[in-house]
C-alpha cells in the first residue's frame, strides 16, 4: 500500500438514500424522530438503572452500558445525515469521514461484546444461581466492561489506521448515509488487499466469538430451565432472558442481512437501506424491548416520569 500522504481529496461525497429535493423533508424528519425516540428512551433506561436502588445489579449495568453506546452509535451515523439534508450538503471532509470510521467500527464493536457479556451474565444466574453474587462481583463486571472498550477500541484503532495509509485520487463518491468502513475503502486507488483481510478477520474473530459466546451460553441455559420441574420457575427463567435474547436477535440477524444481502446484489445503495436496522432500529428498539418485558424496569421507570407504581 501506498502511505497516506498521496491522499488527493479533502472531502468526500456522502450520496445519502434519494438524491431527489422532494424527498429530504421527509427523510430528515423521519430520521430525527427515531433519534430523538433513541435518545430519550435510552437515557429514561441509563437513569432507571443508575437512580433506583433494586436495579443495581449486573445485569442493569452492563444494560445502562448498552443503552450509552446505542446512543453514541445512533449520534455517530445519524448526526452528520441530518446536519447535511438540513445545509442541503452532501460533504464530509476527510478527517471527518476517518473519525466516522472510528467511532463506527468502536461502537459495533462494543454492542457485540456487551451482548455476549450479558448473555455470560444470564449464564451464571440460571446455570449457577448459588454462586451468581460470587462470581459477577461489582469489580469483576466493571473489569468485563473495561475489557469490552479496551479490545473495541484496539479494533478499531487499527482498522482506522489502516484507512489511513490509503489513497484516494479519484471522485470520491460515497453511496451510503455514513462512512462505512466497507464504502470507505472501495474507493481507495492503492491496494486494499491488507485492508480487506484485516476487516475480514476481525469480523470472523471477534464477531464469530461474540456469537458463539452467545450461542453457548443459551444452550447451557435452555438446558437448565428444561431441568427445572415447575411450571413457574421455568416461566421466571425465561423471562429473565427473553429481553436480551430478543435484542440479540435483533441485532445480529439485521447485521448478518445487511452483510450477506450486499455480498450478493453487490449494491451500495440497498446495503446503505439495510444498514439503517442495526444503526438506527435497533438502538430505537432496545428501551422498548427492554422496558416492556421487565417489571422492574417499569417500575423504575414509572417513578421517573411520576407515575402512580401500582
Amino acid at each position: 500500500m501506498e502511505p497516506g500522504n498521496d491522499t488527493h481529496i479533502s472531502e468526500f461525497l456522502l450520496l445519502g438514500f434519494s438524491e431527489e429535493p422532494e424527498l429530504q423533508p421527509l427523510i430528515f424528519g423521519l430520521f430525527l424522530s427515531m433519534y430523538l425516540i433513541t435518545v430519550f428512551g435510552n437515557l429514561l433506561i441509563i437513569l432507571a438503572a443508575t437512580s433506583s436502588s433494586h436495579l443495581h445489579t449486573p445485569m442493569y449495568f452492563f444494560l445502562a452500558n448498552l443503552s450509552f453506546v446505542d446512543i453514541c452509535f445512533t449520534s455517530t451515523t445519524v448526526l452528520k445525515m441530518l446536519w447535511n439534508i438540513q445545509t442541503q450538503s452532501k460533504f464530509i471532509t476527510y478527517a471527518g469521514c476517518i473519525t466516522q470510521v472510528y467511532f463506527f467500527i468502536l461502537c459495533a464493536g462494543l454492542d457485540m461484546f456487551l451482548l455476549t457479556v450479558m448473555a455470560y451474565d444470564r449464564f451464571v444466574a440460571i446455570c449457577h444461581p448459588l454462586h451468581y453474587t460470587i462470581i459477577m462481583k461489582p469489580t469483576f463486571c466493571g473489569l468485563l466492561v473495561l475489557l469490552c472498550w479496551m479490545v473495541g477500541s484496539l479494533n478499531s484503532l487499527v482498522q482506522t489506521l489502516m484507512v489511513l495509509w490509503l489513497s484516494f485520487c479519484r471522485e470520491a463518491e460515497i453511496s451510503h448515509f455514513f462512512c462505512e468502513i466497507n464504502q470507505v475503502v472501495r474507493l481507495a486507488c492503492s491496494d486494499t488487499f491488507l485492508n480487506d483481510t484485516l476487516m475480514h478477520f476481525a469480523a470472523g474473530l471477534l464477531g464469530g466469538a461474540s456469537l458463539a459466546g452467545i450461542l453457548y451460553s443459551y444452550c447451557k441455559i435452555v438446558s437448565s430451565i428444561r431441568g427445572i420441574s415447575s411450571a413457574q420457575g421455568k416461566y421466571k427463567a425465561f423471562s429473565t432472558c427473553a429481553s436480551h435474547l430478543s435484542v440479540v436477535s435483533l441485532f445480529y440477524c439485521t447485521v448478518l442481512g445487511v452483510y450477506l444481502s450486499s455480498a450478493a446484489t453487490q449494491s451500495s445503495h440497498s446495503s446503505a437501506t439495510a444498514s439503517v436496522m442495526y444503526t438506527v432500529v435497533t438502538p430505537m428498539l432496545n428501551p422498548f424491548i427492554y422496558s416492556l418485558r421487565n417489571k422492574d424496569m417499569k417500575r423504575a421507570l414509572k417513578r421517573i416520569v411520576r407515575v402512580p407504581v401500582t
